[in-house]
């Protein structure tokens, strides 16, 4: 009886001891494992409190018990790394300093957003991919106002930006995987295109500028912007915003192509069938 009275993180002693050793997290639908004292090696962080004064009974958990946060569970992987040894190392290329910050933040981890912040962080050689937050800042420099609002007037007195002439030409394809269900009835509705995810695959540096922070880097964030990927994918699954995206960007479709299979059929004549397809799209910058 004691030792399930401390599983479930009864009231009496410290709260912090009635975690095991080993703790299970469940972060934005990525799961992670890690050490009781990685968790509360900052002092008075928002950790440290979850799991050194709360007991596990006050804490959130997912279907499968694990301790539940609703945070972003890829950016996680750095707090984390962080946590083990209070040493920050981030991968050459990494876009998504100014949203890490804004997890440092959440968690109370004031050393660490220090680092992360532009204003004083030591150049961590992003060959400076810029954020939101770090163009709403370089904006006001000398020189960068300019090239982003200047505008040159052609001849006949229209009005032309320079990015247009020097935007880069090539190509990125879209992909997706997609089920559908076919009823019985030829004339019922069909549940058509369920995209699950949104591949995006060409040169790095093409897909970002296209797509900004609704490109998922976290399966490929080493990768240079000159050299092609074939791992990212859209933080949303609306095919139309992505074209939506492309067509602003100067990109118009040139192929596609489609296979489709009956992943699901059943003897019963009754029974709705579920189709599964997957489909590329080629979009072209002359």
């Amino acid at each position: 009886m004691a030792l399930a009275d401390a599983e479930l993180g009864g009231s009496c002693g410290d709260p912090g001891s009635a975690f095991s050793e080993i703790v299970e997290l469940n972060v934005g639908g990525q799961v992670y494992v890690t050490r009781h004292k990685t968790l509360v090696a900052v002092p008075d962080s928002l950790l440290w409190t979850m799991f050194n004064k709360k007991s596990p009974r006050d804490l959130a958990r997912d279907s499968k018990g694990r301790f539940f946060l609703d945070r972003d569970g890829f950016l996680f992987r750095y707090i984390l790394d962080y946590l083990r040894d209070l040493n920050l190392v981030l991968p050459d290329y990494f876009p998504e300093k100014s949203r890490l910050q804004r997890e440092a933040d959440f968690f109370q981890l004031r050393d660490l957003a220090k680092r992360l912040s532009p204003r004083v962080s030591k150049d961590n050689s992003i060959s400076e991919e810029i954020s939101q937050s770090d163009t709403e800042e370089g904006a006001q420099q000398p020189g960068t106002a300019e090239t982003l609002r200047s505008m040159t007037v052609s001849s006949s007195g229209t009005t032309r930006s320079p990015s247009l002439d020097s935007r880069k030409s090539g190509y990125i394809t879209v992909g997706y995987r997609g089920s559908y269900t076919i009823g019985r009835d030829i004339q019922s509705d069909a549940k058509f295109r369920r995209v699950a995810r949104i591949t995006v695959c060409g040169k790095t540096s093409l897909a970002k500028e296209v797509f900004g922070e609704t490109l998922n880097e976290s399966r490929d964030p080493d990768r240079p912007p000159e050299r092609y990927t074939s791992r990212y994918y859209l933080k949303y699954n609306f095919l139309e915003q992505a074209f939506d995206k492309l067509t602003e960007a100067g990109f118009h479709m040139v192929a596609c192509s489609s296979t489709g299979t009956c992943a699901y059929t059943s003897n019963d004549p009754n029974e709705d069938k579920i189709w599964t397809s997957y489909t590329e799209y080629v979009f072209c910058r002359d």
